[in-house]
């Protein structure tokens, strides 16, 4: 960052000061409004000790992303569907949001939204509606694919709110094609602290046909602090592209096979959140469905039957035409664990013609967000 865009933003900032609470917020936020903020990340990540700096309360964070963001149009609205008729809930739901965020070196470089202004990816103004998002529903766990800013901006941020965090990227990461990249992008799993202690942490690089790919994951066995329960929680992002179809399948069963392993037959319940890349008609779909594991995929809950996915995760427009499909997905132990409630998508009416990403969402992807509760029979099988 210049000198003289330091100066701009501390004059932007000086009209809103809200005290010393607003001041150190500031600093966090500038620190992470360059690109080029940290060249080394890894040893930025060790020198920074999250428990030596201020905490940030998120809702001053939230306040200070929408000062940034006051020339853009609203976020936009969603709301929770409640799903626990004759559910008696006695302990704390766990909130847990997966998305997509789209790497900025993708975003800008590779990806080609020809309906989306460059201006609108701006990652100075870009990161913030992903905090917003993020802040807006301020999960328990958080899961993310394409994160191709997580050591400066992610990590430092999300620490001062209480997350713990895991970052796993990709062996040969397509950012790096891109000029001016961030580094890698990959998966990251966070969770907060006081809600949860990590017990077992895996760093999983998928294979196909017995190679291994540039395809990751991470599963992560946790204690819920309140309950003493023991779940295990799993973040990956398999292959894209038309006619990958028999890989991404490849890709899945070998993630659960690992995931037998650490759930020890599904003796610990299990949530595995990802942007699949797959159509509910593929057969990696299929394998998540049928799996000895006992997975139901959340959003199924939102259709009328309660069998249908949802018509779209993602929807954008490339040169070659517009793309809408449903990718995403949030499975779960559907014995072990209930769906409470789950954010409703955007409408096609919200999202606009353009599709996305645009100027009031920094994503080709939609957010899911699930809030779960332990099943309190112990007789009942996983």
């Amino acid at each position: 960052m210049s000198h003289e865009e330091k100066r701009h933003w501390e004059r932007k900032f000086a009209v809103y000061s809200m005290g010393n609470s607003t001041s150190r917020l500031y600093s966090a936020l500038a620190k992470t409004l360059s690109d080029g903020a940290v060249s080394k990340h890894q040893e930025y990540l060790e020198q920074t000790d999250p428990d030596l700096l201020d905490p940030i309360d998120p809702k001053d964070l939230l306040e200070e992303c929408q000062i940034v963001l006051q020339k853009r149009p609203a976020r936009l609205q969603r709301e929770f569907v409640d799903l626990t008729a004759n559910f008696a809930r006695n302990h704390q739901p766990i909130r847990v949001m997966q998305w997509n965020i789209l790497a900025q070196a993708l975003g800008e470089g590779k990806d080609n939204f020809v309906q989306c202004p460059l201006e609108a990816l701006r990652w100075e103004e870009r990161k913030c509606l992903i905090l917003e998002e993020i802040l807006a529903y301020q999960p328990d766990i958080l899961c993310l694919q394409e994160v191709d800013h997580y050591f400066d901006t992610f990590q430092p941020l999300l620490s001062r709110m209480g997350y713990q965090s895991t970052f796993f990227p990709k062996p040969w990461s397509p950012c790096l094609d891109v000029e001016c990249n961030n580094g890698p992008d990959g998966c990251a799993l966070f969770f907060l602290k006081d809600r949860f202690t990590l017990v077992n942490s895996t760093n999983i690089r998928l294979t196909a046909m017995k190679l291994k790919t540039n395809q990751v994951a991470i599963a992560q066995t946790l204690k819920c602090n309140e309950t003493g329960k023991l779940f295990c929680i799993a973040v990956t992002h398999l292959k894209a592209r038309n006619g990958w179809e028999r890989f991404r399948y490849a890709q899945g069963s070998d993630l659960l096979e690992n995931l037998k392993v650490i759930t020890q037959e599904a003796k610990i319940p299990l949530i595995v959140c990802g942007d699949f890349n797959a159509e509910p008609t593929e057969m990696v779909y299929k394998e998540f469905s049928n799996s000895s594991l006992n997975l139901n995929s959340a959003y199924k809950l939102l259709s009328a039957d309660g069998l249908s996915e949802p018509p779209y995760t993602t929807w954008k427009i490339r040169p070659s035409g517009e793309c809408r499909h449903t990718l995403d997905y949030i499975w779960y132990s559907q014995h072990a664990l209930k769906v409470s409630a789950a954010l409703r998508l955007l409408t096609e009416e919200q999202i606009g013609p353009n599709r996305l990403p645009s100027f009031n969402y920094p994503s080709d992807h939609l957010s899911l967000v699930c809030d779960f509760s332990f099943n309190e029979d112990p007789d009942r099988l996983l």
